[in-house]
Parts: structure tokens; C-alpha cells; sequence
């Protein structure tokens, strides 16, 4: 549901205060914003006015975060950014886990949220309107999903069937934010998700192969505690 000023987002969150401030961050960036107060009330919000992308706060008066969270993916697809003041890496993994995207501690600045935005509805607009997409390119690196092959520059990278399966789910949710558990059970099945060794292994050999300085990487980021983003620029 795109409009006049631009996408529509859906701010989940109990906090006046933080309402107050986020208002007029998002309105003046170009977004368009429905409010909601109570999980019940976010919940209908996002059946009636199918928003673009959702902000949603953990600690609702009616409900907790992760269950909405459920909820919501059980019939949508749109970027679900929590926002909330739990910093503990197991309430980020669990949220993930039940389909955020993407995880900001509060207080959070301005630039980073807008940039997180930018960067979910950026693929969210990749995903439902090149589906078939067979090329995908991060910086130097190109992934040819029909060929199987990655190449960074004009050089062919050969990656073994775990790495290569291993960045091409990285690729494929560019930007977004991806457990450590659901790396294993995508990549190895679910009989590894606890295998958080063969991830550490594996990621790193990737970062050998495709970044410039692997101590350093630009484009396979470690969400410490959590899981694993490539960038998406």
C-alpha cells in the first residue's frame, strides 16, 4: 500500500514518549505512519491498512512482542522491525526466530533506524518484484544462482556445497538479520541447530574467500550473540 508519502509503516509501541519522537522522525523522512497502542490493536491495524513495514515494541500492556510477532507472519510478509528495550541476545534470537527481521535496542538514533528501514524495505521490494532474480551483487561479489557460480570481480570464487549453500541463504535475505539456529537447520538440517561450531568454521572460510581484509568484513557481518547479516548496500 504505497501512496502519496510514501510507504505506509505500522508503529506498535505503548510508550507516548517514544511515539512522540518517532512521529515526526518518520513523517519527515518521507514515511507514512498508523499507530497502535495494544497488541490487539496492532494486530488489527495490520489486517486493515496492510502496512509496508512494522514497528513493534516487545512489551505491550496486552500481550508480548514475539507472539504478535507470530501472529503476523502467519499471513504477511512485510519487514517486522522490533524495537525494544530487552537487550539480551536470547529475546533478539527469539524474536528473529518467530520472523523479525531486524532487532534495535532502545534508545536507539535516528540514523539507524532510518537506515534499517531503508535496507528492509529495499529488500522486501527486491524480493516481491524480482522473484526470479538469477544474479545477485554485493559490492565486488556476484552470485549467479542459475549457474551456481560466485565471482568476485572477474575471478571465479570456488566455494564448497556448504559455503556455497551458506551464502546464498545470506544472500537471499540480504540485510536481514538470520539466527544462528536457522542458518544450521537451513544449510545442514534440523538435527544441527545446536552446531554453532560448523557456523564459525564455515563463516569464516567464506570471509577468507570473498572479503578483502576477512579481520575486518564489510560485507558478512556477525550479529554477536544472535547470528549473521550480509550487508546489503
Amino acid at each position: 500500500m504505497t501512496g502519496p508519502g510514501g510507504p505506509l509503516i505500522l508503529l506498535i509501541e505503548d510508550e507516548s514518549q517514544v511515539r512522540r519522537f518517532l512521529r515526526p522522525t518518520l513523517r519527515s523522512a518521507g514515511y507514512r505512519l498508523i499507530e497502535a497502542e495494544t497488541a490487539a490493536e496492532g494486530l488489527m491495524q495490520a489486517e486493515t491498512h496492510s502496512p509496508e513495514l512494522i514497528l513493534l515494541d516487545l512489551g505491550l500492556p496486552d500481550g508480548d512482542g514475539i507472539e504478535v510477532t507470530r501472529k503476523l507472519r502467519a499471513w504477511t510478509t512485510a519487514p517486522i522491525i522490533v524495537i525494544s528495550a530487552r537487550g539480551q541476545e536470547a529475546d533478539k534470537v527469539e524474536a528473529l526466530d518467530a520472523g523479525a527481521d531486524d532487532y534495535l535496542i532502545k534508545p536507539f538514533g535516528v540514523n539507524e533506524l532510518l537506515a534499517r528501514l531503508r535496507v528492509a524495505l529495499r529488500h522486501a521490494n527486491r524480493v516481491s518484484a524480482e522473484p526470479g532474480e538469477q544474479v545477485l551483487r554485493f559490492g565486488e561479489i556476484r552470485l549467479d544462482l542459475a549457474r551456481r557460480e560466485v565471482h568476485l570481480g572477474d575471478a571465479p570464487v570456488h566455494l564448497t556445497p556448504a559455503e556455497y549453500k551458506l551464502f546464498t541463504a545470506l544472500a537471499r535475505a540480504a540485510g536481514k538479520v538470520i539466527t544462528y539456529r536457522q542458518l544450521l537447520k537451513d544449510v545442514w538440517g534440523p538435527a544441527y541447530a545446536s552446531q554453532t561450531h560448523y557456523l564459525r568454521v564455515y563463516m569464516a572460510q567464506l570471509r577468507q574467500k570473498l572479503e578483502a581484509d576477512p579481520a575486518r568484513p564489510r560485507w558478512l557481518i556477525t550479529e554477536a550473540g544472535v547470528g549473521y547479516r550480509l550487508r546489503d548496500e
